[in-house]
């Protein structure tokens, strides 16, 4: 936590700013230890406070590390004491809410409203964070053989999301509440398969479809991110040969990827290969992004980054192919960037027919 710390005060002075200020639970855990509703404050020096309503206090005192504990009344009580804390200070807050910002700068008119910052600490994982990373993965790779053991004709996506997250919760695996979605896992066969970010429904797995399976969860604060497609009986020519084409595709980048390359080198890599066999515009997303305590966050895989890659950010690499109305095919591991990537996720990538 003190090298967290450390970091983050190094980012803000880069910016001009000696105290930060966090609305956000991602970045209040990653600076504190605790994730729940409450303000926390980094000042130059180290000192860390976290403002909480009194419902929040106990977890507070358990969770957090080293921390000073105010307690207020939630909502303006909240703002009143850390305006009474920042007042004479350089802040950067990660503060999106523009009601609160103009309350804010009523005391502090210089107040930064920067998520740089925090983004930019949090893009290299320590190795807590890593351990935590790989131990999240490993029980992703249990619930894809948990897919292989129990999906069959007739079970429907919605009955087999059942049976996984129920896997999942008991070995304390929670769903991201990720904002864009209705559900906590993509579970898409035959024609749904071609939404990259299909809803779970209570369509039948039939015979010849092939099951996108991509597993988001998160595991004492962070996120692993992997996607499987299974074959459910004979699958056609054209499904096969795409498989084939995204298996290969994913495999050039996860072999580009090293500490000081482009980001929109590993997309270019996974890209090039899919477009020299003619399926280019089926193509339709990046080819990865960071993940941690966010689902998504830096650095981005695509063609439009200007970031290089460094040792231990954590990525994922997920080309795919989606034929509309028909299939789609996504293959993607999460790793650690080394000069040999530590991929995480040890599932078969060979195409599995139930």
């Amino acid at each position: 936590m003190k090298e967290r710390r450390k970091n983050l005060l190094k980012f803000a002075q880069k910016i001009g700013c000696d105290t930060l200020v966090t609305f956000e639970p991602e970045n209040l855990f990653y600076m504190t230890g605790f994730w729940g509703e409450a303000i926390g404050m980094l000042e130059k020096g180290g000192k860390t406070t976290i403002i909480a309503p009194e419902l929040e206090v106990g977890r507070v005192k358990e969770e957090s590390e080293n921390c000073d504990i105010i307690t207020a009344e939630r909502g303006i009580g909240l703002i009143s004491s850390l305006t009474n804390k920042i007042k004479k200070k350089k802040v950067c807050t990660d503060c999106q809410n523009y009601s609160i910002m103009t309350s804010l700068k009523k005391s502090i008119p210089t107040i930064k409203s920067s998520t740089e910052t925090f983004y930019n600490s949090r893009i290299i994982k320590d190795e807590k964070e890593i351990s935590v990373l790989k131990k999240a993965s490993k029980i992703i790779d249990e619930m894809y053989d948990i897919c292989y053991k129990k999906m069959k004709v007739g079970q429907t996506e919605s009955e087999l999301q059942t049976i996984l997250m129920s896997y999942a919760m008991e070995q304390k695996m929670f769903d991201t509440g990720y904002k864009s979605t209705l559900n906590p896992l993509i579970i898409a066969g035959g024609p749904n398969g071609s939404l990259p970010h299909a809803q779970v429904t209570d369509r039948k797995f039939k015979k010849g479809d092939l099951v996108v399976v991509d597993l988001t969860l998160r595991y004492k604060g962070y996120v692993s991110d992997a996607t499987r497609t299974f074959a459910i009986g004979k699958i056609s020519t054209q499904e096969k040969q795409v498989y084939e084409i995204v298996q290969e595709s994913q495999k050039l980048g996860l072999k580009a990827v090293k500490p000081n390359v482009d980001c929109k080198d590993i997309d270019f890599a996974c890209r090039k290969y899919i477009e020299e066999q003619n399926y280019g515009k089926y193509f339709i997303h990046s080819t990865g992004h960071g993940i941690g305590l966010e689902v998504h966050e830096l650095p981005t895989i695509s063609y439009r980054s200007d970031t290089k890659l460094k040792e231990n950010m954590a990525i994922t690499v997920e080309p795919g192919i989606y034929i509309p109305n028909k299939f789609g095919v996504r293959i993607e591991d999460s790793l650690i960037v080394k000069d040999k990537p530590v991929i995480m996720h040890k599932f078969t990538k060979d195409l599995i027919t139930i």
